[in-house]
């Protein structure tokens, strides 16, 4: 009791003396308890933040960087150290300017954080309260909310989560923990804590090029990890106790179990997950829990081409493999590259560097059981690009297994691991594994304060400069659906979908600027001898991974209903982005029928079949059918409205024709050769276009059910080598 007594006096204290900076022209009344509609909150004011009324907890502008803020809420109170502790931020990925940035609360009930002198808002909560008398405050567990009059939660910053959970706060289907970048950048890093399709909580790595989970063992299936599918629910909770309770049935109580001032779960820049309690006396976070003890098994530890290893001095230690080199003295997830160049396959000219007690989990081309290591050294040499292989004996099936790898990332080493990896090097490469140069400092080179730098034109008086950009003219398109590219631009950031840069509506003059695409549109590419297979693969998954944020990622649901080639542009290096969002829609989450559909949306030849019918609710799987369309025309290189079709829907008969090729080829791979177009590279990975032309073919079922979802089909390309 004395020390909850002093406790409360310390956050009283904090308190009266945050409210003597307030300004006379603050928002609010003294205290600082809410925000009024109309109100705003400004980058510039010292006195401009929202307190908890216990005075534990803090919202405002945190400084990130060089002029850079981010909205977010911390521990009043600094650490021993004088760092403060953030437990949300709003716009984490999109910094604002230390100057005539503001969070208002408009009149109509949203909340809006605009950038400078930007007109479109970075962030905004996307809420609307009709009885006008909405307020922001902030309740003493650190969750910030909107409330109207009739006590109704609009918005909650409980709901949408960043890195950390704090006691009672719902991890659930529609949020995902996201790890920041490092220690003092704060941007969305590579690690995820989320609910995953079969209702199973996972932790995933995921960067541009890779995607993977680690944690529970991906070895192994759910219930052997004691885990269990049946939580439909998907919800996880942490108690002001320390314990832990999730659908899926894991469950765990912290170290010091029992009345605690405060705790926290984090999703970790490096990977890991961890529960942290506050010692309130020296006032520093102690570990009470992680999920993983062996953090070199955390994918993505040190980068591609390297080791990972447990020192017991240092904790986790990097080095790049054998005549390698690291790409970023700062940033081991970069990892290394070779100082050699790779061999011609199959021409003898290669041998086997042999790395003891190494493995390099996942990114297998085959799996070969009972097999002699000479046979597996043939098989990756035969394989132009397989980087080595991971042998071991079996003990419990009583025979050795094979691994050849077509990537080397998640290496790491252990004493207790019984297998040994084979890196495949040129014959003039000595065959010792310690002839590595030695890295001496395995740390991050932390002497220069990091800074975050906002590249932005706000000085418009400054000299012309040329700026490659793309306007497209819009006085074919109606003033609805300006806004609605608008709007729905305003409210996206992905590496697949286009960025708007601007946009005019004056009188009978509009147009949107977007970002300049280099190569155009796949549309304008699609019979180019320069889109060779390999790029048209990472169109398909480009695109795919776009779709998958509109439908899976943002916090509303976003229907596309208009994808084809010329929706779908290319950067300098053919990079997909998907553009057009005149005919777009966004549905709430818990929207599970669309009935303001009243008339037909998109382009004849990709439209589903779903649109013809008014008793068939319209879903995202428009847009899957949509994208299977578009594929199966960059692969076989015909159009779904060309006059030479069959009767009928030609999207169907374009669809009918490739599936009949692959009847009639009696199970073999016959079929493939047939409906490729002709005038691409006849080089192609076999494994990688059949699963390309059959997921297409999937997509274009006419029942919508029998389609896969937009994230299913970017795990299904991603893992083609596995399948």
């Amino acid at each position: 009791m004395a020390l909850m007594f002093l406790f409360n006096a310390i956050g009283l204290i904090i308190f009266i003396t945050r409210t003597q900076f307030i300004s006379s022209s603050s928002p609010f009344s003294s205290p600082p308890y809410e925000l009024k509609l109309g109100s705003s909150l400004s980058v510039e004011k010292r006195g401009d933040f929202l307190i908890s009324p216990n005075g534990i907890f803090t919202a405002g502008f945190y400084n990130v960087g060089e002029n850079a803020y981010c909205f977010s809420v911390w521990l009043t109170k600094p650490m021993s150290d004088g760092s403060r502790t953030i437990v949300w931020m709003a716009n984490r990925d999109l910094p604002v300017n230390g100057k005539s940035s503001k969070l208002s609360l408009l009149k109509t009930g949203n909340l809006v954080l605009r950038d400078a002198y930007q007109r479109l808002p970075i962030w905004t909560t996307t809420t609307r309260d009709s009885t006008q008398t909405a307020v922001l405050k902030m309740n003493n567990s650190g969750n910030l909310f909107l409330q109207n009059k009739d006590g109704e939660i609009i918005w909650q910053s409980f709901d949408s989560p960043s890195d950390t959970l704090l006691p009672n706060q719902p991890l659930t289907k529609f949020a995902t923990l996201v790890s920041s970048r490092s220690q003092t950048n704060y941007s969305s890093g590579f690690y995820k804590l989320f609910f995953d399709n079969d209702n199973v909580l996972r932790l995933v790595y995921s960067d541009s090029k890779l995607i993977g989970i680690y944690w529970p063992n991906p070895e192994l299936r759910a219930w052997e990890n004691c885990r269990s599918t049946y939580g439909s629910r998907r919800i996880a909770t942490l108690d002001s106790s320390g314990h832990f309770t999730s659908t899926d049935n894991l469950f765990f109580n912290t170290s010091d179990a029992g009345d605690q001032p405060l705790r926290r779960l984090t999703m970790d820049y490096d990977g890991n997950v961890r529960v942290y309690s506050l010692d309130e006396s020296r006032r520093i976070w102690k570990v009470t829990w992680l999920a993983i003890s062996e953090t070199c098994k955390i994918h993505g530890s040190c980068g591609e081409n390297s080791m990972c290893l447990n020192d017991p001095s240092y904790g986790r230690k990097c080095s790049c493999l054998p005549n390698h080199k690291r790409i970023n003295y700062t940033d081991w997830s970069y990892g290394c590259e070779p100082e050699f160049k790779p061999s011609l396959c199959g021409n003898g000219e290669d041998h086997y560097l042999h790395l003891a007690h190494s493995d390099f989990w996942g990114y297998d081309f085959v799996y070969m059981p009972n097999t002699t290591l000479s046979a597996c050294k043939q098989e990756c040499s035969n394989r132009c690009t397989c980087k080595g292989f991971q042998f071991k004996y079996d003990w419990t099936k009583g025979f050795s297994i094979c691994y050849p790898k077509f990537q080397l990332v998640n290496g790491y080493g252990s004493s207790n691991f019984n297998g040994s990896m084979y890196l495949k090097v040129p014959k003039n490469i000595p065959l010792s594994s310690n002839n590595n140069k030695a890295i001496n400092d395995f740390s991050l080179n932390c002497s220069n304060k990091p800074t975050i730098q906002l590249d932005r034109p706000y000085d418009l008086k400054r000299p012309q400069e040329s700026i490659k950009f793309l306007m497209l003219i819009a006085k074919n398109q109606g003033e609805a659906e300006l806004q609605a590219e608008i709007s729905t631009l305003g409210t996206l950031n992905h590496m697949n979908l286009i960025e708007m840069w601007g946009y005019c509506a004056e009188s009978k003059h509009r147009f949107l600027v977007y970002e300049y695409m280099v190569n155009g549109s796949l549309a304008q590419n699609l019979h180019c001898s320069e889109l060779d297979w390999d790029k048209r693969y990472d169109i398909a998954l480009g695109t795919a991974k776009g779709l998958a944020y509109l439908h899976e990622e943002c916090l509303e649901w976003i229907l596309h209903c208009d994808i084809k080639p010329q929706n779908i542009l290319l950067d300098c290096d053919y990079k997909p982005k998907v553009a057009d969002f005149g005919l777009s829609r966004l549905f709430n989450r818990d929207e599970t029928r669309n009935l303001e559909f009243t008339k037909a949306r998109g382009t004849r030849g990709y439209m589903a079949p779903e649109w013809l019918f008014v008793n068939i609710p319209i879903t995202s799987k428009v847009d899957v059918f949509s994208y299977g369309v578009v594929m199966l025309e960059m692969i076989t290189g015909r159009s779904p409205t060309g006059a030479n079709q069959n009767e009928g829907l030609e999207v169907i008969s374009l669809h009918s024709w490739v599936a009949e090729k692959i009847l009639a080829a009696g199970g073999t791979n016959d079929w493939v050769q047939e409906v490729l177009y002709l005038k691409v590279d006849g080089n192609y990975n076999m494994s990688r276009m059949v699963t390309l032309i059959k997921v297409a073919l999937r997509c274009c079922e006419e029942d919508k059910d029998a389609r896969p979802t937009m994230k299913q089909v970017v795990d299904m390309l991603l893992h083609v080598e596995d399948a």
